[in-house]
């Protein structure tokens, strides 16, 4: 027997495009270095070292900006998600009607 979980009538949805985005970057470095016909060569050589050893070695901060920025995303969506939660959900100031511009 299975059970369904039914979000709330208010609750934002289970997958959001944020955390579809965050998980998109950290597909990307394992995908990457999985496919290891794309690196699988010597040349061009940097410094002396063979293009696989300094493309291997360039994803190690490369991953690490990916990795981070999916964890600003699931960060920024945890918040938004808290904020709605509370019902304090941030709503952008309008403009006074005299203004005129």
């Amino acid at each position: 027997m299975s059970s369904s979980r039914v979000p709330s009538a208010g609750a934002p949805p289970a997958v959001s495009p944020a955390r579809v985005l965050a998980g998109l970057c950290l597909l990307v470095p394992i995908v990457v270095m999985l496919w290891v016909p794309s690196y699988s060569k010597t040349a061009p050589a940097l410094g002396g070292m063979p293009f696989f050893y300094w493309y291997q070695l360039l994803w190690v901060p490369v991953s690490a900006l990916f990795t981070g920025a999916a964890y600003l995303l699931v960060r920024r969506d945890e918040a938004a998600r808290r904020a709605v939660s509370a019902g304090s959900v941030p709503s952008v100031p309008a403009q006074a009607e005299g203004d005129g511009k």
